[in-house]
């Protein structure tokens, strides 16, 4: 398909949502990414693309003004990326807001700057966690003041040909009459196992065992995970995972080099190269890409990118709504993530329990409350009062970066820039 549409594409990684959507019709504007071994592939792969090598929320790296209608004339159809999951992450601390890698809500801001036809968005499950529900709703309460239609959706990449599960939570941003004609993609009804996709590179080297650890490994794999700068070497995650890994004869304890030989024997299995794992993140002859760098900068790249597949059918569902091609539909409203959340940015002044629940209609024994107002305070600041002896609650600003100057994310960078991944 040529490319008729065009998306701006922030935390770009090494690729793997940038050649989904190319392959799905949409041409590179720009494409940002912080990490040097993750642009280098990028640069490597689609050298005439306008890549941008630095924090994407920093004006001196590109501007989202100079991409806006009023400058370029038209509008970009598309604002894509996936911002940094560790501020969500079920395995991390879930800081949400008050962690200084959040780029969620930054991002979600950026399209009243750049005033895109569509935005999507992804991040980990842990960001449809009940722990997020306040932050959720933030999100689709800013994309509506924008004039947008935003809706969640959790996606598994195994629903598209993709032999792991990740999970992603996806968000799609559109004005209303382009969002009419949006439907998320069907999955597929058939998986593909682990074994399926990589007999061939496993028997690469002659090994005679490949046929029967295929037939061992007829099923999906656990989520692929990259890492972190912080931590150590290439290896297929935390115990759990090196566990799942070991029932499918997959060593998980590091990534090798290169397939087994014709009469090599496992204790476990064999490990991985990197090769294999790009495969099971949906990388295929259907989707070549090149990866530059030492093994564990590779490994890394391609553990934390979006499996171009997913981004594929994601890009073909986006394309077919701004071009009209598929059918129009009727636009239900999207329900309330968080209507406690709600009823306090609606009424903007002090209320009591019985106030926001009447307000909300949702109705909270004592203990529930506290705790959703517990939760909201992690992202929010929620201003307290007593009044007549009983507490009243007022919604006070949103703690996550949106672009402050005085934000403490700025220090953070500062001081830990070769750390951030």
């Amino acid at each position: 398909m040529a490319n008729e549409l065009r998306v701006i594409e922030i935390c770009a990684g090494a690729g793997g949502q940038a050649l989904g959507l190319e392959r799905a019709g949409f041409g590179h504007e720009l494409a940002v990414e912080l990490d040097v071994n993750a642009l280098n592939t990028l640069r490597h792969n689609r050298p005439t693309w306008h890549v941008a090598l630095g924090d994407v929320a920093d004006t001196a790296v590109w501007k989202p003004s100079d991409y806006s209608p009023s400058a370029r004339g038209e509008a970009i159809d598309l604002l894509a990326g996936g911002v940094p999951c560790p501020p969500f992450s079920i395995a991390g601390k879930q800081l949400g807001a008050g962690d200084e890698r959040d780029l969620f809500a930054w991002a979600v801001e950026q399209a009243a700057v750049i005033q895109p036809r569509a935005v999507l968005l992804e991040n980990v499950r842990g960001l449809s966690m009940p722990r997020f529900a306040g932050y959720r709703q933030h999100v689709l309460e800013r994309f509506r003041e924008f004039g947008y239609v935003a809706e969640w959706r959790l996606l598994h990449a195994s629903d598209f040909g993709v032999p792991q599960l990740r999970p992603r939570f996806v968000l799609v941003a559109m004005k209303p009459d382009d969002f009419a004609h949006f439907h998320w993609p069907t999955p597929f009804g058939e998986v593909t196992t682990v074994g399926q996709a990589l007999l061939s590179l496993m028997s690469a080297n002659g090994w005679k065992g490949a046929a029967n650890w295929a037939a061992r490994a007829n099923h999906i794999g656990p989520t692929i995970v990259g890492g972190s700068k912080k931590h150590g070497g290439a290896d297929l995650g935390p115990t759990r995972a090196k566990r799942a890994w070991a029932a499918l004869g997959v060593d998980g304890r590091g990534v090798a080099n290169d397939a087994p030989h014709e009469d090599d024997n496992f204790e476990i299995g064999p490990k991985l190269t990197c090769e294999m794992v790009a495969r099971l993140q949906g990388w295929s002859p259907e989707f070549p890409w090149e990866f530059t760098g030492k093994k564990t900068s590779v490994y890394r790249q391609i553990g934390n990118a979006f499996p171009p597949p997913v981004a594929y059918e994601l890009g073909m569902a986006l394309a077919s709504a701004l071009q009209r091609t598929s059918q129009s539909r009727v636009v239900d409203e999207v329900p309330d993530v968080d209507p406690i959340y709600r009823a306090l940015k609606t009424s903007g002044k002090f209320l009591t329990a019985a106030q926001l629940m009447k307000i909300s209609g949702v109705i909270l024994d004592g203990p529930e409350f506290d705790r959703r107002i517990d939760l909201l305070n992690r992202d929010f600041e929620i201003l307290k009062q007593t009044r007549k002896t009983e507490l009243v609650y007022k919604l006070g600003s949103f703690r996550a970066f949106t672009g402050q100057a005085d934000h403490f994310r700025h220090e953070y960078l500062r001081a830990s820039l070769s750390k951030v991944s």
